[in-house]
């Protein structure tokens, strides 16, 4: 059984750029037990008040798999365990797993901490010996263990001794400074395993991208317990990204450490922290990102729909991801006729159709179109071409100002005439810019007939300037994100006018979001 350590509370939110308020984190711990994991780290309670914080409101709450776990420091050079402020802060926690780190490289002990090689021995022993006295489940972290044991291999692991002497439940090996290459610390695990009674554990960071692959070796030489943060959040590089991490012991390695229903949740949890830490999920994330299983190349795509297995490694829905295609100008007829299946549109058969599809999508590609995340538009345009598309509206014109004025404020207005259900209407609307006012504007002349428009929310707006030494001429590509809370959709608009290409990307926007109303959940099922 391998246990699972997640310090994305901790170690995590030190990633540049990335803050959890106290109610963020509550709620990641609780995505993160659901998924089975054994200790999450909620922080550092001796170093802000946030964490402490943290540690009071979450002694109320109920965990089904996790135990909640806090970190510091050993005690300080020349004082005692028992009265060391950090020390019983931890204590004061009530956590029943405290987790406390240490030197292990000789470097640090005599140039950082100032401090004698048998006085850093003496501070990990009675640190770790007051905290079991307390009758707490205590991990020790051996900082820059890698580092000391290639500079001086008896002295770090004398300082793993004096833990695993003093009753530490586990040693865990950290690669503090992500330097250490796979072969290294194969080595090095499979020595310890063999003179440290105690289980061992691994902690690794990302600084030469072998964080992941260097605690899967930690595991086959020896580890019982791994530590890593969400989506490898963490300072530099990032650390150990314990969500690639599971699925490889699970489905690679026959590791047990969660259950596979647990498993089908990688994805969404994944997103959810990212989300919750206000960041972009990362498409290309193995396993979980949107591309982790996407097929392009028509004739990939064709050969991936008879025969999956030969080109996923693993079934996408084994760890709550789906398999798509992306449509571009290289797509084939097999690629185009699966991604309409996706969007609920039959092409079997309809060759004529398809064939006039992917021509016109390798024209408009060349006019600087792109499909591959545009599902959106690129189903109203295959409904254009059946003949199945109703417009909702149509549009008379539209007109923005923009205005700057003598204090510095900038004043940006829109105005559209559109013709909705034999009806001719005007709209005007403020917005912080004008895009943001032309969406305005819209919403404010269709609401009437499409309530469900005021649930939609643009997340994202993307511009990217095609052919850029034409300057302020070039074509410009906008994409946008349009989400109704419960899915998103993709839709682009390409034009010399910035507004114009704006304006098409969020019609499409629009019109597919109203196409596919949500589900009514307090509907009665369907029993027939």
């Amino acid at each position: 059984m391998i246990t699972l350590y997640d310090t994305t509370l901790r170690d995590g939110t030190q990633r540049e750029g990335l803050t959890l308020s106290v109610g963020d984190k509550i709620r990641i711990a609780q995505r993160l037990d659901l998924l089975g994991i054994h200790y999450i780290e909620g922080g550092f309670p001796g170093s802000n008040p946030k964490d402490a914080e943290f540690f009071k409101r979450v002694r109320d709450i109920q965990f089904e798999n996790a135990k909640i776990t806090a970190f510091g420091p050993t005690c300080r050079k020349g004082a005692s365990a028992e009265t060391d402020p950090g020390l019983l802060a931890l204590l004061e926690t009530g956590c029943d797993t405290l987790c406390i780190f240490g030197k292990a490289w000789d470097l640090h002990v005599t140039e950082a901490l100032r401090a004698t090689l048998a006085e850093n021995v003496r501070m990990v022993h009675d640190s770790v010996a007051f905290l079991k006295a307390a009758g707490k489940q205590v991990f020790f972290d051996a900082e820059h263990f890698f580092d000391g044991y290639a500079n001086d291999a008896s002295y770090a692991i004398e300082v793993c001794q004096a833990a695993a002497s003093a009753g530490a439940d586990a040693i865990v090996l950290c690669d503090t400074n992500g330097g250490m290459m796979p072969h290294q610390v194969l080595s090095a695990v499979t020595a310890m395993s063999l003179v440290i009674d105690a289980p061992l554990g691994i902690h690794a960071h990302n600084d030469t991208g072998c964080a992941v692959a260097n605690s899967l070796l930690a595991v086959e030489a020896g580890c019982v317990q791994v530590q890593g943060t969400a989506n490898g959040y963490g300072e530099r590089a990032g650390n150990a990204d314990l969500l690639t991490i599971i699925p490889s012991l699970v489905l690679k390695m026959g590791k047990e450490c969660i259950t596979t229903e647990q498993l089908k949740l990688l994805t969404e949890v994944s997103h959810f922290i990212a989300e919750t830490a206000n960041l972009s999920p990362y498409p290309h994330q193995p396993y979980v990102g949107a591309s982790a299983f996407a097929h392009k190349g028509g004739v990939h795509a064709s050969a991936a729909a008879k025969l999956p297995e030969a080109y996923e490694h693993i079934d996408p829905a084994s760890v709550g991801n789906l398999a798509r295609v992306v449509v571009s100008e290289l797509a084939g007829r097999a690629s185009l006729t699966m991604k309409a299946k996706e969007m609920g549109i039959d092409l079997t058969g309809d060759a004529e159709t398809v064939a006039e599809v992917l021509d016109s999508i390798k024209q408009l590609e060349h006019e600087g179109y792109s499909f591959e995340t545009a599902d959106g538009s690129l189903e109203l345009m295959l409904r254009k071409k059946l003949g199945t598309y109703e417009p909702l509206f149509r549009l008379e014109s539209f007109r923005c100002i923009m205005e700057k004025r003598e204090d510095g404020k900038v004043a940006t207005e829109a105005t559209i005439k559109i013709h909705v259900g034999g009806h001719r209407y005007i709209a005007t609307a403020e917005g912080n810019g004008p895009v943001n006012a032309l969406d305005k504007a819209l919403r404010i002349a269709m609401g009437r007939f499409y309530p469900h428009l005021e649930d939609f929310e643009l997340v994202d707006y993307k511009v990217r300037v095609l052919e850029e030494k034409k300057g302020t001429a070039a074509v410009t590509r906008v994409l946008i994100e349009t989400s109704d809370g419960e899915k998103s959709w993709g839709t682009v608009g390409v034009s010399e006018n910035i507004i114009e290409a704006s304006w098409d990307a969020l019609v499409d926007g629009v019109e597919h979001g109203l196409a596919h109303p949500p589900i009514q959940r307090d509907e009665a099922p369907n029993t027939a």
